[in-house]
Formats: C-alpha cells, sequence, structure tokens
C-alpha cells in the first residue's frame, strides 16, 4: 500500500473487497472499518460487528494501536479529543490541558506516523494564537472510531462489560458517517467539474472556517473561478433558504463566488430545483454513486494491519 492512499482510493478499495452495492450503506459500515483492510459481512448489522469484530478482539487491536502510538497517554488523550471534537487543534489542545508545544510535538508524531493529516482552511490562513487554527483528518475512518467510541471505555471493556461502549455509540451512530459524507462530496465535486470546459477542472478544493464562519466546502477551479458548497444530511429537503445561507456566509467572510453547490440527502424543494442552474449545482446520493463505478481488482490496497 502507499503510504498515504487517498480517503476515496481507501473506499473504492473498502467497497470492492466488501463487495458494497449500496452507497449509503457503504458509507455507514467504512465509517467504522475503512483504511484497515479488513473483510466486513454487510449482511450483519453494525451493532453485531462492533462486538464481533472489534470488542472481542480488543486486547489484539489495542496492542496494535499502542505500537504505533508507544502507549503514550498524551497521544491518545488527543486522538480522542479529536475524534469526539470539532477537530480543530485549538480545541483539541483545550480538551485534553496541553501546551501548544507539547501538543504540537504530539501532532507532529502522530502526522509522521501516519495517523492523523492536517487540513487547513483554504483562502484564508488561521491564525494559530485564537480559537481558529488547522484542523486535523484521521488518515484511517477506524481510527476514528476508535478512539472516539472504544478506547475511552477500556476499563469495561477488558473486564468484558460492554455497556458504555453499546450507550456512546447508540449516541453517536446517527450523524457519525457525516465526516465520511462530506469528503466524499468534495470527491464527486472534483468530479463534476472535471470535464467541463468552462472554468476548468478543480484546482484546489477543501473547507473554509474563521473565527465566525465555517462553509462545508470550498475549492478554486484552474480558471480562478470559485466554488462553495454546503452538505446537508437532515430528513427535510434542502431548500432555497439553505442557498440563502450559504451566500451570506461567503459574502461574511468577503468571498466571491462563481458557482454554489448544494448535496442534500433527502432530496430538494420544487423552488430550489427551479434555480438550478450555470450558477447552482444540486447534488444528491444518486450522483455519489459514481465514486463506486467500475470497481475492479486495481482499486483493492494492500494492507500492512492484521486483519480481524
Amino acid at each position: 500500500m502507499s503510504n498515504h492512499p487517498t480517503l476515496l482510493e481507501h473506499f473504492r478499495s473498502f467497497c470492492y473487497q466488501n463487495s458494497a452495492t449500496d452507497f449509503e450503506q457503504a458509507v455507514a459500515y467504512f465509517a467504522m472499518f475503512g483504511g484497515m483492510g479488513w473483510n466486513v459481512d454487510l449482511s450483519k448489522s453494525l451493532e453485531a460487528l462492533i462486538e464481533e469484530k472489534v470488542l472481542e478482539n480488543y486486547r489484539y487491536i489495542h496492542g496494535d494501536i499502542t505500537r504505533i502510538t508507544q502507549s503514550n497517554p498524551v497521544y491518545h488523550s488527543l486522538l480522542s479529543a479529536l475524534a469526539l471534537g470539532d477537530r480543530r487543534e485549538h480545541s483539541a489542545f483545550k480538551r485534553t490541558n496541553l501546551r501548544r508545544e507539547q501538543g504540537e510535538e504530539a501532532i507532529d508524531f502522530l502526522v509522521d506516523e501516519g495517523l492523523l493529516k492536517i487540513e487547513t482552511s483554504l483562502e484564508k490562513p488561521v491564525d494559530g494564537k485564537d480559537d481558529n487554527s488547522d484542523k486535523l483528518l484521521f488518515e484511517q475512518p477506524f481510527m476514528r472510531f476508535w478512539f472516539s467510541s472504544i478506547s475511552p471505555y477500556y476499563k469495561g471493556i477488558k473486564e468484558g462489560d460492554y455497556a458504555e461502549v453499546k450507550a456512546r455509540w447508540s449516541h453517536l451512530q446517527h450523524a457519525f458517517g457525516n465526516h465520511i459524507y462530506s469528503q466524499l462530496v468534495m470527491e464527486i465535486v472534483k468530479k463534476s467539474f472535471k470535464d467541463d470546459a468552462n472554468g476548468g477542472y478543480i484546482d484546489k478544493i477543501g473547507a473554509y472556517w474563521d473565527r465566525n464562519v465555517e462553509i462545508d466546502l470550498l475549492a478554486k477551479r484552474k480558471s480562478g473561478e470559485m466554488v462553495a458548497g454546503l452538505c446537508k444530511y437532515a430528513k427535510s429537503k434542502a431548500s432555497k433558504s439553505d442557498l440563502t445561507k450559504l451566500k451570506q456566509l461567503c459574502q461574511r467572510a468577503e468571498l466571491e463566488i462563481d458557482t454554489f453547490v448544494i448535496f442534500s440527502k433527502s432530496k430538494f424543494s420544487n423552488e430550489l430545483k427551479s434555480e438550478k442552474g450555470k450558477n447552482l449545482k444540486l447534488l444528491s446520493p444518486r450522483n455519489m454513486m459514481g465514486l463506486m463505478h467500475d470497481l475492479s481488482e486495481k482499486d483493492l490496497l494492500e494492507y500492512s494491519h492484521k486483519r480481524y
């Protein structure tokens, strides 16, 4: 396996290896088990797989992970803070009572070991001296699941008591896959602009944040034109008010946007659909299926992790 496969490469490998055909199911299972090369039986519930593959193998998986983290409690607490928080470096330091110098040293180690990667806000550099800082992404989705839902409850797990883990997962599971969804939406946005001659391909893509504004997706095309996007996961349809909100956020951030993109898991209002055109793209789970197109053995990554 290459040192740092992209999230999309991990996802396509997971889908091919486990014969996934339903995108939403694939994201839900990938958000928990992705990036490890494990065979996952998609006919089983997530709850059953948590117990069978993770809790019953806790001692062995814990041993594998602590060999990477050197059993350093600072690294473990920082990883849990990032897995459960807003992923901002500054917030994680506060949550773990780490001095900036100590925290930055820990992050350097975790990035070098391939557990984390740094995400920067597009277009405007952040100021690490205040509460606006770079964010951290987990390289493998499973590691985020482990440090959010397994590692903090090690005492009970070692005693065979899974009640805390199950209660915590019950609280987290509804929105747990949204973080992966957001990153994959960026991939489909890149794909949707790839063959558009008007403005060219996406040159840079990510998210935007400052002290007062957060925008789910921001991209710059080869021509210099800017694209801003919003991801909506609620059961209600995306509406024109969502577009208005996105435009207001861009104005507050003083960003000049040429094209807006709205992704919705629950369709779109007729009023919003009437706005669709050159300056507004609407994306749904149906579009996301393009990320699973033409899966083949060449998509299969070779992992060095033990398989459980």
